[in-house]
């Protein structure tokens, strides 16, 4: 057992993230966003609309490798709606993100 003051634990945390983040950038796992479009993050209504127009996938075919109808994946991706489980993972699947990518703050 080890015991320390909750900040330094906090900060073992949060290096170990650090690091798995950076090995998964290494391996070419995880996208790193340009100024750009990190501006173009912000602008978009939702994380989804941002990474289907990243990837270069219109509404149409995301909603088809996903499974969905477009007009159920336009209500999702504009705020309107929100996704069950199982249809975000297939949306982050198609899209080649994590589950939590697709997730508003």
């Amino acid at each position: 057992m080890v015991v320390l003051p909750a900040q330094e634990f906090q900060d073992l945390i949060d290096a170990r993230d650090a690091a798995l983040v950076m090995a998964d950038v290494r391996a070419g796992r995880t996208d790193l966003l340009s100024e750009d479009e990190v501006d173009d993050y912000l602008a978009a209504p939702t994380p989804l609309a941002f990474w289907r127009r990243k990837r270069g996938l219109t509404q149409v075919q995301l909603a088809e490798a996903a499974g969905i109808s477009q007009a159920y994946l336009s209500q999702i991706e504009g705020g309107h709606r929100i996704g069950d489980v199982d249809t975000v993972a297939r949306l982050a699947k198609a899209l080649k993100v994590r589950i939590e990518d697709l997730l508003a703050d």
